[in-house]
């Protein structure tokens, strides 16, 4: 079983973020509100929650959940998603979540071949989760899809940088 020592300060602070990040890409994609935009960030806090309690969760993906609970995993994340995405234009923050997962793939193949499969089916079921959180487009609630051919589009894209 791996844990964060495995990686490097700067790996692990990397894999920790990609749950946000696979989330943060499909929210850039087609923003949806601000209401859109609180239903599809609770969206990645759920799936953080749902890991804990799931006995055959990845190892890893059960490690990040862990370190959520603490001040400093947390501070990790919002350091590194504000190196990433900081001062940046919604579809180059996006891109750069993209190759920040791609990154994370990389890594994850690298240092934990066994897990990566699994790791990697997580974060796309976030990213899925969190485009079908709230519908786009139509009025008031009203009409609209539940995923955007924008988010559809995303979806595809993080399943490339994961593969």
């Amino acid at each position: 079983m791996i844990d964060k020592s495995a990686f490097t300060a700067e790996e692990w602070k990397l894999v920790l973020s990609s749950p946000m990040l696979a989330g943060m890409a499909v929210t850039l994609s087609d923003p949806s509100g601000l209401i859109g935009l609180m239903k599809e960030s609770v969206s990645s806090a759920t799936a953080l929650q749902a890991v804990k309690k799931d006995d055959s969760a990845n190892a890893i993906a059960k490690a990040i959940a862990s370190e959520y609970e603490t001040s400093e995993g947390r501070s990790l994340v919002r350091d590194n998603l504000k190196s990433e995405v900081k001062g940046k234009a919604p579809a180059d923050a996006k891109q750069a979540a993209l190759d920040g997962l791609k990154r994370v793939a990389a890594i994850l193949d690298a240092k934990a071949p066994a897990e990566a499969p699994a790791f990697k089916a997580w974060l796309k079921s976030i990213a899925e989760k969190t485009a079908e959180a709230a519908s786009e487009g139509g009025f008031m609630g009203f009409g609209g899809v539940q995923v955007s051919d924008a988010e559809k589009a995303t979806l595809a894209e993080i399943e490339s940088a994961l593969a």
